[in-house]
């Protein structure tokens, strides 16, 4: 097993990214290292990280493993996660010590199966682990199957993300990273739990438009305003 993937056993992961469309994107960077500072300083092990950019400036801010991707949209196809070789290259020159992929079983823009493209990473980056991330059982199956050091439930739709953990577990070799719709510490260590090797956590850390909008659906569902403030004439 590749030294880092062993030493990440247990541990915190925590995805550091902000979208064009976000408030904490900026065109001119420097606030996703930022973000990692915190993560790091809080106990996480690694961070996970998008673009070329994030991934150098992290890297060059501190000395912590990176799971690089690069998320581009591709028009007529659906996976949009590292899906092309050029962009596992960009990420791999900008400091990414394993690079995370779309492993779906959906078709890819370069029109290579996971297989042939986990193997062209392989030959192209000696000793890079690649960590795919799937939606499914029978596509974790089949990550393993092709080569993959890493399978991570990212892009899971499973009502149920703790039975396909437990499932992915039960079935795999590979080390499986929990990761996906996790919001809270409970649900980081019943992950472990299950037995994920490490869990990876975003939005529930790194993204307070979300967290933020989970407390106040959550207060606007459980207790509305106008139940227990009426109307005082205008007040």
């Amino acid at each position: 097993m590749n030294p880092l993937i062993a030493e990440l056993r247990g541990k915190l992961i925590v995805s550091c990214q902000a979208l064009d469309d976000e408030p904490l994107y900026s065109p001119q960077g420097g606030i996703m290292p930022l973000m990692a500072r915190a993560a790091i300083q809080g106990g996480a092990a690694a961070i996970r990280a998008n673009t070329p950019r994030d991934i150098r400036e992290i890297k060059e801010a501190l000395d912590v493993p990176v799971i690089g991707l690069n998320k581009q949209a591709h028009p007529g196809f659906a996976p949009y996660i590292t899906a092309t070789l050029p962009e596992v290259d960009a990420i791999v020159a900008a400091g990414a010590d394993i690079v995370a992929m779309d492993c779906t079983a959906r078709p890819r823009p370069d029109g290579l199966t996971i297989g042939d493209a986990i193997a062209a990473i392989k030959q192209n980056h000696p000793g890079l682990p690649v960590m795919a991330d799937i939606s499914t059982f029978d596509e974790g199956l089949q990550a393993e199957a092709a080569g993959a050091d890493i399978v991570a439930t990212t892009l899971n739709h499973d009502p149920d993300i703790f039975d396909l953990v437990r499932q992915l577990c039960a079935a795999c070799q590979t080390p499986i990273f929990a990761e996906g719709g996790i919001h809270d510490p409970h649900s980081a260590a019943r992950m472990i739990e299950l037995g994920a090797w490490s869990v990876v956590v975003g939005g529930a850390i790194t993204r307070p438009l979300e967290i933020t909008s989970r407390f106040v659906a959550a207060i606007s569902r459980d207790h509305p305003v106008a139940s227990r403030h009426p109307s005082r004439g205008g007040e």
